[in-house]
């Protein structure tokens, strides 16, 4: 399944600015490879002095950034597996923000942040993998809008780009 497969009515207009970051000819399998190792190649070659900076107050820090890339992928493979599983339950929003003094990120190495992500990804490969194309266009109800599956695994791809674009302009 590639991206220009996908149809605006698949996801809510919020979720566009992520969505249009992806090649409308990527592959979905093989874009959270390549995608895998464009996050690892960019979050390895930060200098370690910048790992903790903020541009402004309240904002996060690169490793809290990272966090936040996993714990999003997590949760977006938790909808993408309840609604290409026809699950019609609405599930609940999501508060980014809330789950970062949790996470205690900024107390991680870089490098165990880079092993979490890996792993987090090997997991979305191998269920993106295993759900037909046929399942990947259900369609359930998440923060109030409804969304495919196959939307929840792309948004994921433009997510990742859009965070680094957001460190490179106002981190690096």
């Amino acid at each position: 399944m590639i991206k220009k497969d996908l149809k605006h009515t698949e996801y809510n207009e919020y979720y566009s600015r992520y969505i249009n970051m992806v090649d409308e000819n990527i592959d979905l399998i093989a874009g959270y490879e390549d995608d895998k190792k464009m996050v690892i190649d960019f979050f390895s070659s930060i200098p370690k002095d910048k790992l903790e900076y903020r541009y402004a107050e309240n904002k996060w820090t690169i490793k809290e950034v990272i966090q936040h890339i996993i714990d999003t992928e997590r949760i977006f493979m938790y909808r993408f597996l309840c609604i290409s599983r026809n699950d019609k339950t609405a599930l609940p929003g999501y508060e980014q923000d809330d789950y970062i003094a949790p996470s205690e990120a900024n107390h991680k190495s870089m490098d165990a942040l880079i092993e979490e992500f890996k792993m987090t990804r090997l997991y979305s490969q191998n269920l993106i993998k295993s759900i037909s194309e046929k399942n990947l266009k259900n369609l359930g109800t998440a923060s109030n809008s409804t969304i495919s599956a196959r939307a929840c695994a792309f948004i994921m791809l433009g997510h990742s780009i859009w965070h680094i674009n957001v460190i490179k302009e106002r981190y690096l």
